[in-house]
């Protein structure tokens, strides 16, 4: 009896995307993929030369330094690590800017109004739940919108946008709310033995995200959805079901964000996370994830959140014009673009173009 091969049965063949037999492309592809890594590290050698040939003084190792750039780091890296997980999917949220706004505007209202019933640690986390809470309801509509009527992420997200940024402001009265919660002001401004406990909130959390992305059956149904959604579906993915959880996540991550961001200032602003909303995807596009989706990791975005905040603070450090960090920004991504583009070239990968 005659075998038939998968292309006679009408599969199609996939090339792999890398020979890792090849030792070239293998190292090239490692390159490729810890280029936000690089890039890190060469902005922190310019800065520290830099700093020490104009002051006299070293940048990486002063530890005000350290802990600026990771508090700069925190806001944008909270809404990237949930965009991280959507742009893998092939997908895009545009809404999350405005949806940590409300977020913010949510905690700060729900702690006030916590803390004159119940004590002030409970108050303070009731108003940060509350935030999570609140910021899942437009995930999920953004959800709804994709997955069962079909509206195009870029699309749906940017209406969840102009409707997320309306609700913030009429629920802020169109000011920012401040919070009168000491506890709260702690969590956004104490440290422990150094170290913010902002930036040890989120590395709790990112390293969270990063099990969930690469070590469970939701994180590898987002990569298989990104790579290939016909052959996820036929694999027997829900794939209607996991986006309507996947946006849920990305908002809830913007949920947190927004809390951590009305506890930092003490006060909740809608706008707080507008100027945000394009540094989460740079920070994701800089981190190696694919724009085709299929690609991308917690601890690239991580690097990727980490250049910008480097090029943002290291700026104003050397005492230039900080408007320079829109075309620094803006370099770093289409570098990273094109290296991608070549990388796909290189390994043989499909591309839509």
């Amino acid at each position: 009896m005659t075998s038939t091969s998968p292309t006679q049965q009408g599969e199609t063949h996939v090339a792999p995307q890398a020979d890792h037999g090849d030792p070239a492309r293998t190292w090239i592809g490692r390159i490729a993929e810890g280029r936000a890594w690089l890039f890190l590290a060469g902005l922190i050698i310019c800065f520290e030369v830099w700093s020490r040939l104009a002051f006299g003084a070293t940048f990486v190792l002063n530890p005000f330094n350290l802990q600026s750039i990771a508090i700069f780091a925190v806001a944008p890296l909270l809404l990237a690590t949930g965009q991280t997980f959507v742009i893998i999917s092939g997908g895009i949220d545009l809404s999350l800017g405005f949806i940590m706004g409300l977020a913010a505007v949510v905690a700060a209202h729900a702690t006030n109004m916590a803390g004159a019933a119940i004590p002030l640690p409970l108050a303070m986390l009731a108003g940060i739940l509350a935030a999570v809470l609140v910021a899942g309801v437009p995930g999920m509509i953004n959800g709804l919108l994709i997955s069962r009527l079909r509206i195009p992420p870029f699309i749906g997200t940017l209406g969840m946008f102009g409707v997320a940024r309306g609700a913030a402001y009429l629920l802020a009265g169109g000011t920012t709310v401040p919070v009168q919660n000491s506890w709260f002001a702690l969590l956004g401004n104490g440290k422990f033995h150094g170290v913010p406990y902002l930036v040890m909130i989120t590395a709790i959390f990112v390293v969270v995200m990063h099990y969930i992305l690469s070590q469970t059956r939701f994180g590898q149904h987002n990569y298989a959805i990104g790579a290939n959604v016909q052959a996820a579906r036929r694999a027997g993915i829900d794939i209607r079901g996991h986006i309507l959880r996947l946006y849920v996540l990305s908002a809830m991550c913007a949920g947190l964000g927004g809390a951590l961001y009305a506890a930092r200032f003490t006060a909740g602003a809608a706008q707080a996370g507008e100027p945000l909303l394009l540094d989460s995807v740079a920070a994701v596009v800089i981190g190696g994830a694919s724009l085709f989706g299929g690609s991308g990791t917690i601890f690239g975005t991580v690097a990727g959140a980490l250049v910008i905040a480097v090029i943002q603070y290291g700026l104003v450090f050397v005492n230039v014009e900080p408007f320079w960090q829109f075309i620094a920004v803006g370099l770093v991504i289409i570098i990273s673009v094109l290296i991608d583009q070549a990388q796909r070239r290189f390994s043989g990968a499909r591309q839509d173009e």
